[in-house]
């Protein structure tokens, strides 16, 4: 039980544009294998297909198992704690849950009918082993919140953190029947001990698990196959993540060779045919071996060629920044009110400086507020000459996208030629006439580094720059940061970023600053054992 195959799936938009074909893998029982693909090859779709969320236009899937999905707007739905955790049910208890929920709210609202209606709910509840369900609730919360059901199942969902949902939600995923976990973004929110969290919780798993992640460390920590999709379909590498580049990199090679080798073979044989045909002009006897060439060119032209080497889709960011003063911010007791302790400190032109800490201590309020956001905060900070500073949103909803995606490029860019070429660079042509607020997570973190590179800014503030990128646009963003002539101030719990960065500042759960003058014992400090009940 728990193995899932896939059987030339394809799938296209309501528009009719196809977004991929001929995707077929296996994932084996208790394996657990992450998919991987540029921003928009249909990653998200694909889960949700498995899923049985949507109907794929042809192919087959098979789910050899209960199977339970965490999808990547988490809590998107859902009003209260509750509610969220019933999201995670099977779909039977799903049903029955939200039936309970309405007769709930019909009875407040003083229905005359729904005492009745309510009793039958409560009845099929109970038939299903929704109360055995709450008491997995129950637990789950006492693990992660450190309170019960009772406590904060009523409370609005929002009053939890990113953090708080996703590892409530893993918690009960992991603790529950199910033979297969389809997971979209499992890390997003979650802080290096949590992530470090959820890798045990894999390791530890004896469920077939399929995930989508950005992060190369999750990848590398969970996963022992990678299905890329990208080019005609998809491909498995059979192994870690740590080989993956090496794996794609033969087997774009090897593309390349058959590839090269089929056009050869194709000339060859249609430059056959045109000699066998020029010797039939003065002599009848080659007549019969021109058709004869002619077919066979001609059969092995409709066999079509080999699929070719995926076309590498990275972004090409231009970061330049430009000289400023050498003390590019320079804090004098800064503190955020009960958040963060009044601390010292300067920032240098050219210096990559990361603020980490636990999900909740204060860093993307201290980066709005050296962004020139109203941010209340006691001490002082102050911007250097020539410094220019531009803040990268870390859920990348602006609210001032309201247009179009060209037109908030165009007056950057100069011309809406310009603009089209720049977008072009991150991979946003085809969006070019879309609304900014359809954009996808990874195609809003491009456009929101395009439009901090056309502004021309010297201090950039990233918060979370990687969290929806695809793994070639994170490393493409980590090499045009290295030759940016300016200075980064950075909060991220993507370790393979951090690692990229000079210093660090950390930010504890007390309040306390910290500095950490390299990355390997910033990444210690962080990855240090953490409560049970802290996300």
């Amino acid at each position: 039980m728990g193995a899932i195959v896939v059987n030339d799936l394809m799938y296209s938009h309501p528009g009719g544009d196809l977004l991929f074909s001929e995707v077929s893998f296996r994932v084996p029982a208790g394996r657990c294998a992450g998919i991987v693909g540029a921003n928009g090859a249909g990653k998200t779709t694909l889960l949700r297909i498995l899923a049985g969320e949507l109907a794929a236009d042809s192919g087959s899937a098979a789910l050899d198992g209960e199977s339970l999905y965490m999808p990547q707007d988490l809590g998107a739905s859902a009003s209260t704690i509750r509610e969220l955790m019933l999201r995670t049910a099977p779909q039977h208890l799903r049903a029955a849950g939200q039936r309970l929920l309405a007769a709930e709210q019909a009875l407040a609202g003083d229905d005359a009918s729904a005492g009745i209606v309510l009793g039958e709910a409560v009845g099929q509840w109970s038939d299903y082993g929704g109360y055995e369900l709450e008491g997995q609730w129950d637990a789950a919360c006492r693990r992660v919140l450190g309170l019960g059901l009772s406590d904060v199942g009523d409370r609005p969902q929002e009053t939890l953190s990113g953090g708080e949902r996703k590892r409530l939600v893993l918690d009960l995923l992991f603790a529950s029947t199910a033979d297969i976990l389809l997971l979209d973004e499992p890390d997003n929110f979650l802080d290096i001990r949590g992530k470090r969290w959820f890798e045990e919780r894999v390791a530890q798993s004896r469920k077939t698990i399929l995930l989508i992640s950005h992060d190369r460390e999750v990848l590398t920590g969970s996963c022992d196959l990678i299905v890329t999709l990208e080019g005609r379909g998809c491909w498995v590498h059979g192994g870690s993540y740590s080989d993956y580049a090496q794996a794609r990199d033969h087997r774009q090679r090897l593309l390349g060779a058959r590839l090269a080798h089929w056009r050869e073979e194709e000339r060859r044989l249609h430059e056959l045919v045109k000699t066998f045909k020029e010797r039939a002009r003065y002599s009848s006897d080659w007549a019969k071996r021109a058709d004869a060439a002619e077919t066979r060119w001609k059969r092995f032209v409709s066999e079509g060629p080999p699929e070719a080497p995926a076309v590498d889709r990275k972004i090409r960011p231009r970061l330049r920044g430009g000289e400023s003063a050498r003390r590019a911010v320079v804090l004098e007791h800064l503190g955020l009110p009960a958040l963060v302790q009044p601390f010292s400190d300067e920032i240098h032109l050219g210096e990559r400086v990361g603020l980490i800490g636990p999900n909740g201590t204060g860093k993307t309020h201290l980066m709005r507020l050296l962004g020139g956001e109203p941010v209340a905060h006691e001490g002082s900070f102050r911007l250097g000459n020539r410094v220019t500073p531009g803040l990268f949103t870390q859920h990348s909803m602006r609210a001032d996208w309201e247009g179009k995606v060209v037109d908030e490029v165009r007056p950057l860019a100069g011309t809406r030629e310009g603009a089209m070429g720049a977008l072009a660079r991150y991979g946003l042509q085809d969006a070019a006439n879309r609304d900014c607020q359809t954009l996808s997570g990874g195609q809003r973190a491009r456009l929101e580094i395009l439009c901090l590179e056309l502004r021309g800014h010297n201090l950039l503030l990233l918060d979370e720059p990687t969290d929806n990128l695809d793994v070639a646009s994170a490393e493409a963003l980590e090499e045009a940061l290295e030759s940016f002539e300016g200075t980064v101030v950075a909060v991220s719990h993507d370790r393979s970023f951090l690692r990229k960065l000079d210093r660090f500042l950390m930010l504890e759960a007390g309040g306390s600053v910290r500095p950490i003058p390299d990355a390997e014992r910033a990444l210690e400090a962080m990855m240090g054992p953490a409560p049970s009940h802290v996300a």
